[in-house]
């Protein structure tokens, strides 16, 4: 008996000691967590800076007529208050990613239950249980680190949101903040990128779709993905049914309801990379990153939205045409049978539209011949085309191996499986799908400068073919040879010494020392000899022995000063081979230089930038216009452009004169056509146009300035001018038109033969006949 109370006693004794190193181990457990999370709510950001929260915005950078032509952001993200957002809009929100926002405090309890419920039975991760002020939370004060203290942060964070933030702040911060895809943040953004409207235009059945997104948007892309798109819409749509934000026959209208996918039209596109980056070096320097990537700014610019896109088209255009006279190169690369699907499947990644668009470029493969018609068939992502014969006559003949490997002979073969580029002809013809055209992407490079003399405004700028692949800008920063475009100002310093255009120079050979023992003979570019021209004709046909004969006779370091009155930044070497150009300048250099002549003397200073002001609309920066200021003579200036117009009526630029309006310009060709310039203007505008490769070499056949750099300032001019009136060059008083014999430079009378009207600074035309 006594032995059985002992045993009692002891077995209180152990369940005693027991139950106190339960409870103790549970109260250091306790104390352990709770000073974990003392410890980790010491270190959490502060809620309060949410209520001031500016979410970071789009910089936009606007035309000269007001319209957006650019954005500069690290997400692009259009900020909306609540209150212009539609109610359904947001009721699509709470429904699909967190029905009980309005009545938790930051946790959704229950939520977590059922979603815990649900992945227990499915085996997996089925359902997340973050409240929408979680995931603020989550985006906007805490790092993305996957770990377990980080959920209890946000579990933190989240309560002390709910106590200082109202509902509508959170959902504000939320919709504003989002990821929705397509490079969008937030529902203004993604509004515009999936269906082209602002957000309190969206049909119930588009904001159902885009609520569906936050889950995954790429995965629910309606533009790479309808069918799953529409999917996740019927979801959405039957969950606000549950909550009751819409009837069932309000749900089923929307489901029914076309979807149209129609992006707003994309700005910072290719057609104005240059200018807009050199924008951002400007605005980077003077305001920081932060500033112009977040900051919301409104930049103003002197840039021409139409002009802009028809440089854009027309240098892409030419540089085609210039590279493909110089034949086809061949495939890109050969890819076995194996890995076609893997380059298909990253080409089709790349491609941001359902269909290919009509005009585009793409990488295309070979993968099948219609050897009895000479069709070529090429897959472009997931889809096929045709090559057909005559679409790429422009490459010769071009050979065709119906097997996967590169060829024995002749680069220009095609196999199954060569790399191509191919143009979209049409993008789908019945059963055959694309019609494609042969397509190569230029070697050679070129830029295209447009400026407003009278202003100074830059209104177009192209610095190369492609941006993503170059971020050179040609037009500022490339240092070429001006070749004979760079004639006019010696011209212009010769009209000021008192040569006129009915001096007479003999265009004979001739020879100059070259200052190393030996001698310097010039030639003219068709190695033939005119004998005695005018100054006017001189210029018509770029002749450059008369060119240097002038340089001699008014001297070289006179001339280089001359330049440098025009605005040359560059050095400009005083040496008789600057008359035929040899002076490296930037095609936006030798622009600007011409703009003195098309506005009448007056060199205005060049500007990009008129106006910069903050999200809040202050004026950071407001650039008055430049004041114009007088460099060379009025008549001079009108003289020199009377002599270039014959250039374009009947010498080498004759290809500009398709404009149909007076126009004076010059072309310039440097040694073995390295380089092709034409520069030409009419009153209201001067455009430069510049041809080459940035390793030197030769453009070869039809590379001359006339034929390579012309026919894009044609093709620009002609879109540009259509907004501007007809002007013509208007003749200063002291300006005044005498009939003289051409052959003598001397004054002629009606019956004298060739006898043509000259113009004249007065008190320099001929005083006697012949």
């Amino acid at each position: 008996m006594n032995c059985n109370k002992s045993a009692a006693h002891g077995n209180k004794g152990f369940i005693s000691t027991l139950l106190l190193c339960v409870v103790t181990l549970a109260v250091v457990a306790l104390l352990g967590v709770a000073g974990y999370i003392f410890f980790l709510m010491a270190k959490l950001p502060r809620i309060d800076r949410l209520a001031d929260y500016k979410p970071p915005i789009v910089s936009q950078v606007f035309g000269d007529d007001g319209s957006l032509v650019g954005e500069f952001y690290l997400e692009r993200r259009i900020v909306v208050p609540v209150n212009k957002m539609p109610r359904k809009l947001i009721q699509a929100f709470v429904a699909a990613e967190d029905s009980n926002f309005y009545s938790h405090k930051g946790i959704d309890y229950f939520g977590i239950v059922r979603a815990a419920i649900k992945n227990v039975i499915s085996m997996r991760k089925k359902e997340g249980a973050s409240t929408i002020t979680q995931q603020v939370t989550k985006s906007m004060l805490l790092t993305p680190e996957k770990k377990f203290s980080r959920k209890i942060k946000e579990a933190i964070l989240a309560t002390r949101m709910e106590e200082k933030l109202s509902k509508d702040e959170i959902l504000y911060l939320y919709l504003n903040q989002i990821y929705l895809g397509g490079g969008s943040y937030g529902v203004q953004a993604a509004s515009e990128t999936y269906f082209g409207k602002n957000v309190d235009q969206l049909n119930l059945a588009e904001m159902a779709m885009m609520a569906g997104l936050p889950k995954a948007p790429n995965t629910y892309s309606p533009i790479k993905h309808m069918d799953r798109a529409r999917e996740r819409q019927a979801y959405v749509l039957d969950r606000m049914v549950k909550e009751g934000y819409i009837t069932p026959a309000e749900a089923e209208h929307a489901q029914k309801t076309p979807i149209e996918i129609k992006p707003m039209k994309k700005v910072n596109s290719e057609q104005s990379a240059f200018f807009l980056e050199h924008l951002r070096i400007q605005l980077e320097q003077k305001y920081g990153e932060d500033q112009l990537y977040k900051g919301g700014l409104k930049i103003y610019t002197t840039m021409n939205a139409e002009m802009q896109k028809a440089a854009y088209e027309s240098l892409r255009k030419g540089l085609k045409e210039v590279d493909k006279r110089q034949g086809f190169r061949g495939p890109q690369k050969y890819l076995s049978d194996a890995e076609v699907e893997a380059y298909c499947s990253k080409v089709e990644d790349g491609i941001d539209s359902a269909v290919l668009r009509t005009g585009d470029t793409y990488q295309g493969v070979v993968v099948g011949f219609n050897l009895q018609k000479g069709d070529v068939i090429v897959r472009v992502g997931d889809r096929k085309g045709v090559l057909a014969r005559k679409n790429m006559s422009w490459a010769g003949k071009i050979g065709m191996i119906n097997h996967y490997g590169k060829p024995d002979k002749g680069v220009k073969s095609l196999t199954l499986g060569s790399v191509i580029e191919v143009s979209v002809v049409s993008p789908e013809v019945a059963k055959e799908g694309a019609q494609f055209s042969l397509d190569q992407t230029p070697d050679v490079q070129a830029a295209l400068v447009s400026i407003d003399p009278r202003t100074g405004g830059v209104k177009a700028m192209v610095g190369g073919y492609d941006f993503r692949k170059s971020q050179f800008n040609r037009a500022m920063q490339a240092k070429r040879n001006a070749g004979s475009a760079f004639k006019p100002i010696i011209y212009a310093a010769a009209l000021d010494k008192g040569f006129t255009p009915a001096t007479v120079i003999e265009d004979a050979e001739v020879e100059y020392p070259d200052g190393a023992g030996g001698t310097w003979k010039p030639k003219n570019y068709d190695n033939t000899f005119r004998g005695p021209v005018t100054m006017r004709e001189a210029l018509t046909y770029s002749i450059n022995i008369v060119s240097v004969k002038i340089m001699e006779q008014i001297g070289a370091q006179y001339a280089a000063d001359y330049a440098k009155k025009l605005g040359f930044v560059s050095p400009i070497p005083a040496n008789l081979a600057l008359a035929l150009g040899a002076a490296s300048v930037s095609p936006f250099e030798l622009t600007a230089a011409y703009t003195v002549f098309a506005n009448k003397g007056l060199l205005t200073q060049q500007n990009f930038i008129t106006k910069v002001a903050d999200a809040d609309g202050t004026v950071l920066q407001e650039i008055p216009p430049s004041v114009p200021v007088p460099v060379i003579s009025p008549e001079t200036a009108y003289v020199i452009t009377n002599l270039m117009q014959s250039v374009v009526a009947s010498g080498t630029g004759h290809r500009a004169s398709l404009i149909g309006r007076p126009v004076a310009g010059k072309t310039g060709t440097t040694n073995d056509s390295k380089d092709a310039w034409f520069i030409g203007y009419i009153p209201q505008l001067v455009t430069g146009v510049w041809v080459g490769y940035d390793q030197e070499r030769s453009l070869g056949s039809g590379g001359s300035g006339g034929q390579a750099a012309a026919p894009i300032w044609g093709d620009f001019m002609q879109k540009a001018v259509a907004q501007l009136p007809p002007e013509d060059f208007e003749a200063p008083e002291n300006v005044t038109f005498v009939l003289i014999n051409p052959r003598t430079g001397k004054l002629a009378n009606e019956s004298t033969p060739g006898a043509v009207m000259e113009c004249f600074i007065k008190g320099t035309e001929p005083s006697s006949y012949d």
